[in-house]
């Protein structure tokens, strides 16, 4: 069951250097988020995620890349955008 739409997608310079660095493809982190897996968030922070798409909030989700870095990817609240980020790009 998909839980969230995720819009125009992009992804930011440094997300994708990450990425390619760990050989992984966007989509992997994307299928995750779309389908509910909120990576290593807090419990707290997938509970709200949980509301946000209930109420029509911002989502979050946090996961570290085979290599170790850090990404987010976030949906807009009007979910017209999902962007992968650098936590350091926020």
């Amino acid at each position: 069951m998909i839980l969230c739409v995720l819009g125009q997608v992009g992804t930011t310079s440094g997300a994708l250097q990450a990425l390619q660095k760990a050989e992984q493809e966007p989509s992997e982190f994307l299928d995750r988020h779309v389908n509910g897996d909120w990576g290593d968030v807090t419990d707290a922070d997938k509970q709200e995620n949980e509301v946000s798409i209930e109420q029509g909030f911002r989502i979050l989700s946090a996961y570290t890349t085979s290599a170790g870095d850090r990404i987010w990817v976030l949906t807009e609240a009007d979910r017209s955008a999902t962007i992968i980020l650098l936590p350091e790009e926020y």
